[in-house]
């Protein structure tokens, strides 16, 4: 038994290794500026109301870059700000999949089974990066974005996503999706299936109710700036404390009404 436990805190302590070396990877990605031709720390402000902010840099812009770039971009943002909070169901799949592994061979594809449910999680995400890469491409289209930090440029533009994110935060759709993300043992129990196919659509499964709790807080990016990396900072820690803290939801609800308070004063100022 002894020997069976420390074989099991092993595997949990190599996969969380993997996770915090994907985590590191995909942010040392962004502090280099992701393929944008910048780096992260260039394109990074701590403003209030980015559309008032001088771009520092009058004059450039950022080189052009193509839809596989800035799609590559978000995803690595993706990857950097969400899989610290899917570790928790990574880790626990892993130690279910361990625990009732029948045969050698079934223990030998617990490895592969959470890699695979890590996958599906990232490739939900994948999903939300396309669409994000539109909506940059299109906002840089009609000049709403500054061509040198990636922030809003109008104050309507900026209002109408806070106040959005804000009401999001208050509405039933939110904490339905935040309930299946706080709830690893109970998303298991419910979702379970066999195989590595069954972990490749758990996870992408899992990474669905994830997108649809934080997509609409993602849009922020486009107020603050997409490469910048306070705000890339400071959502992944609000997005963990939803998560993982005890009173995550109300931390939710708080951030909605500030949100909606901080979009009423852009118009304001």
């Amino acid at each position: 038994m002894n020997l069976l436990e420390g074989a099991l805190r092993r595997e949990r302590a190599a996969v969380a290794l993997a996770l915090l070396a994907l985590v590191a990877l995909a942010w040392w990605q962004l502090w280099r500026g992701a393929g944008m031709g910048m780096s992260g720390l260039a394109m990074t402000r701590l403003v209030l109301f980015p559309h008032l902010a001088a771009d520092g840099m009058e004059g450039m812009a950022m080189p052009e870059v193509g839809w596989p770039a800035l799609a590559a971009m978000w995803w690595v943002m993706m990857v950097a700000m969400m899989t610290p909070s899917a570790a928790p169901l990574v880790l626990l799949y892993a130690k279910v999949m361990r625990h009732h592994a029948q045969s050698p061979g079934e223990a030998d594809g617990v490895a592969a089974g959470t890699a695979l449910l890590a996958s599906g999680y990232l490739l939900a995400w994948l999903g939300f990066s396309l669409a994000a890469t539109a909506a940059q491409v299109a906002l840089q289209g009609a000049g709403l974005l500054s061509p040198m930090m990636l922030w809003s440029r109008s104050a309507w533009l900026s209002a109408a996503v806070l106040v959005a994110a804000g009401a999001y935060q208050l509405s039933p759709w939110k904490h339905a999706c935040l309930r299946h993300c706080r709830g690893p043992a109970q998303f298991l129990v419910a979702h379970r299936r066999p195989g590595r196919l069954g972990a490749l659509v758990m996870g992408l499964h899992h990474g669905a109710w994830c997108v649809g709790c934080c997509a609409v807080l993602m849009a922020l990016l486009f107020v603050g700036g997409v490469m910048n990396l306070v705000w890339i900072a400071a959502l992944t820690g609000l997005v963990l404390m939803e998560k993982l803290a005890p009173a995550g939801a109300l931390v939710g609800r708080v951030t909605g009404v500030v949100l909606i308070a901080w979009g009423v004063a852009t118009l304001l100022v």
